[in-house]
C-alpha cells in the first residue's frame, strides 16, 4: 500500500482539526464560551467582514513595515557582525544575550518613546523580529569556508562577484531560516502590541470582544491571525525552494574544490 505524502498528511491533520473544532462545541464537551463552533465563527466573520477587513489592513500595514525594519536591519547588521571577526567576537555574545530577554516586557518603554499609535507597535515588532534575522545572518556569514573566498580572489573575482557568487549563496540557508522566524515574531509583536494598547487592528478586535465575552468574534480574529501566519510561512517556504539552485551553486560541498573554475562558468554537478 502506498504511503501518503507528507503534504497529504498535513492536509488530513488540518481537516481533522477543523472537524473537531466544529463537533466538540456542538457535543457540549466544551462550553461555547471557551470554544465556539467553527461554523459560528465563520458566520460572524462573514457578517462583520467589513470591520475585520479594515482592521486587517491596519495590521498588515504595521506588519509589513516592521518586517522591513527587522529583515533589512537584521541582514545589514548581521552581515557586518558576521563578516568582521572583531565585531563578531565583541557583539555577537551581547546580541545573543539580548535575544534571550523577553522583549514584550519592554513594550511600555516603546509606548513612552513613540506614543500609543502605530509607531510604537512597528518599532516594537521590528526589534522583536530583528534579533533572529541578525543572529542567523551573522552565523551564516561567519561560517563561510574561507577557502571559497580565497579561490574566488585568486581567480580575479571582484568584491561584488565574491558577494554575489560566494557569500550570499553560502549564507542563504541560515539567513532564510532567520527571516522565517523574524517575520513570524514581527507578526506576533504587532498583534500583541495591538492587544495591549490600540484602537485598530486584529489584536485590538480580539481584546475588545474578549472584554464582552463574545467568543465567536474573538475566535474570528484569532483565525485571521492564524491564516496570516500560515500564509507568511508558506511564502517563506516558497522563496526557500526557489533559491535552492542558488544555494547549491554557491555551496556544493564542504572543502576546497578539486578543480578551479573561472568565475562566471556554470557549476558542474
Amino acid at each position: 500500500m502506498r504511503r501518503p505524502s507528507p503534504a497529504a498528511v498535513r492536509w488530513m491533520l488540518l481537516a481533522a482539526l477543523l472537524v473537531l473544532w466544529e463537533l466538540v462545541p456542538q457535543t457540549g464537551l466544551l462550553p461555547e464560551l471557551f470554544l465556539p463552533a467553527l461554523s459560528k465563527t465563520l458566520k460572524v466573520l462573514w457578517v462583520d467582514r467589513a470591520e475585520y477587513a479594515s482592521n486587517l489592513l491596519v495590521t498588515l500595514g504595521e506588519v509589513g513595515i516592521a518586517m522591513l525594519i527587522a529583515c533589512g536591519a537584521g541582514i545589514l547588521v548581521g552581515a557586518l557582525v558576521g563578516g568582521v571577526a572583531l565585531l563578531r567576537n565583541l557583539l555577537l555574545p551581547v546580541f545573543s544575550s539580548l535575544y534571550a530577554v523577553p522583549i514584550v516586557i519592554l513594550y511600555p518603554i516603546f509606548t513612552a518613546w513613540f506614543g500609543i499609535g502605530s509607531e510604537s507597535k512597528i518599532a516594537f515588532a521590528g526589534i522583536y523580529g530583528f534579533f533572529p534575522v541578525m543572529l542567523s545572518t551573522a552565523a551564516g556569514i561567519g561560517t563561510i569556508d574561507q577557502n571559497f573566498l580565497l579561490a574566488a580572489r585568486s581567480m580575479g573575482a571582484s568584491v561584488p562577484q565574491q558577494i554575489a557568487r560566494v557569500v550570499i549563496p553560502a549564507s542563504i540557508p541560515t539567513v532564510l531560516s532567520g527571516l522565517r522566524l523574524g517575520g513570524a515574531l514581527a507578526i506576533i509583536g504587532v498583534v500583541v502590541s495591538e492587544m495591549l494598547t490600540a484602537a485598530a487592528g486584529i489584536g485590538y478586535l480580539v481584546t475588545r470582544y474578549r472584554t464582552v465575552l463574545d467568543s465567536p468574534r474573538v475566535f474570528a480574529g484569532i483565525l485571521m491571525i492564524l491564516v496570516l501566519s500560515v500564509a507568511f510561512d508558506a511564502l517563506a517556504r516558497w522563496v526557500e525552494r526557489h533559491t535552492l539552485a542558488w544555494q547549491t551553486a554557491g555551496r556544493r560541498e564542504r572543502g576546497v574544490p578539486t578543480r578551479a573554475q573561472p568565475v562566471g562558468a556554470p557549476a558542474t554537478a
